[in-house]
């Protein structure tokens, strides 16, 4: 492997219900922390990218890019914010990869952030369906819980994945969350009170969803020239991989199955020359608790049917091949859209670096999965500890 990209620096705030703060102040506080760790100077940083899904839609605030740069002291750099529903700031990444691949830059700054908690349930639910093709499904009101329980009743019924096995994935990242300072959720929870909990969207339960948060993560990448001249704690990128995937339903041949992750998964490892098996850690977009089974099993970790029985069968949180969301996940970190894919690669960062709260011992390579709408954008990035 060769990393031309490197994660200099790091930050992010707590991932929970935050009132009294908004976009531009979580998102600068994220930005200093990254800004801090990496120790590269700020006249360096020449893009700013603000990764942010529904910012606009929920308080009224656009123009993230130049107004967090402006709030930061960065002056006539290129700021702009950058949309791809829950993968916006993983996309931003993505680009600002190419940028410094192609030595168009020397250093970006990105910040994901989103505010979602405070609003009335409406507000929200129509805020988070913008994702959705308002042409046709949009408008036959299809949500996502709704789209989740399709996929979980198909996936049931063509490979016998059981309630049981689906809610210990919720178990499992209740008991990573309890132990990581920035998740939302602090408490472990039982299987029981998973299956019981109420119903949202047949056979989707409460506690299948992942809850609304408010939250911001921020990363500085440089080339490896400058991170090594200033010293910083790098993680080298082996692969960056942005893809579209169906959008619709209709465009789907199996729905269990999401060519997104699969086509951007295949990519990675080949650019990476690795495969999911020496894969150590990874943070996969389990925005509901069937959804880390079928991108387990699309990401290659697992077969088509086996992705419910290895969480079911981990006892400690761990299965055979690869720890998943030791950071709690979505579903216990908390999933504050456009902040979600730079808090994925932030905790894989901290578990590259042997400093994170759940660490995975021995942790060399770590994989971050981020899935916009119905997997309709969706980044895989393979990240690399350097010694």
């Amino acid at each position: 492997m060769s990393s031309k990209v490197h994660v200099a620096g790091v930050g992010s705030t707590k991932f929970g219900v935050l009132p009294g703060r908004n976009l531009q102040s979580l998102a600068v506080e994220a930005a200093r922390a990254a800004l801090a760790d990496s120790k590269i100077p700020p006249d360096k940083i020449r893009c700013v990218f603000v990764g942010n899904f529904v910012g606009g839609i929920m308080t009224g605030q656009e123009l993230l890019g130049p107004i967090v740069a402006a709030d930061l002291g960065l002056k006539n750099v290129a700021a702009i914010k950058i949309e791809a529903a829950c993968a916006s700031s993983s996309a931003a990444v993505n680009i600002a990869h190419r940028l410094i691949s192609a030595g168009a830059e020397e250093a970006v700054l990105v910040v994901g952030v989103e505010r979602l908690t405070g609003a009335p349930r409406d507000a929200l639910t129509t805020a988070m369906t913008a994702a959705i093709d308002q042409g046709t499904e949009g408008g036959a009101g299809l949500t996502f819980p709704g789209f989740w329980g399709m996929v979980m009743a198909r996936h049931m019924h063509l490979y016998g994945t059981t309630r049981e096995q689906v809610a210990a994935v919720t178990v499992k990242n209740r008991r990573f969350g309890a132990g990581n300072p920035l998740a939302q959720f602090q408490k472990p929870v039982e299987l029981e009170a998973v299956m019981n909990s109420p119903a949202v969207c047949d056979p989707i339960r409460r506690f299948d969803c992942c809850p609304a948060t408010d939250g911001a993560a921020a990363l500085v990448l440089t080339g490896e020239a400058l991170a090594r001249q200033f010293g910083s704690p790098s993680v080298g990128i082996a692969a960056s991989v942005l893809v579209n995937g169906p959008v619709r339903i209709t465009d789907y041949a199996d729905i269990t199955t999401h060519d997104g992750t699969v086509q951007a998964a295949q990519r990675a490892y080949a650019i990476s020359g690795v495969s999911p098996e020496d894969i150590d850690v990874a943070e996969l977009h389990d925005c509901f608790s069937v959804a880390e089974i079928v991108d387990s099993e699309d990401l290659g970790f697992f077969a088509k049917g086996e992705g419910g029985p290895a969480v079911a069968q981990a006892p400690s949180a761990r299965n055979t091949k690869v720890t998943i969301n030791p950071s709690g996940g979505l579903l216990s970190k908390g999933h504050p859209t456009g902040a979600t894919g730079c808090g994925q690669i932030y905790e894989v960062v901290m578990q590259m670096r042997g400093r994170h709260p759940n660490q995975v011992a021995n942790a060399r390579l770590g994989l971050t999965h981020n899935g916009g709408g119905t997997a309709a954008a969706v980044t895989v990035h393979i990240l690399e500890a350097l010694s």
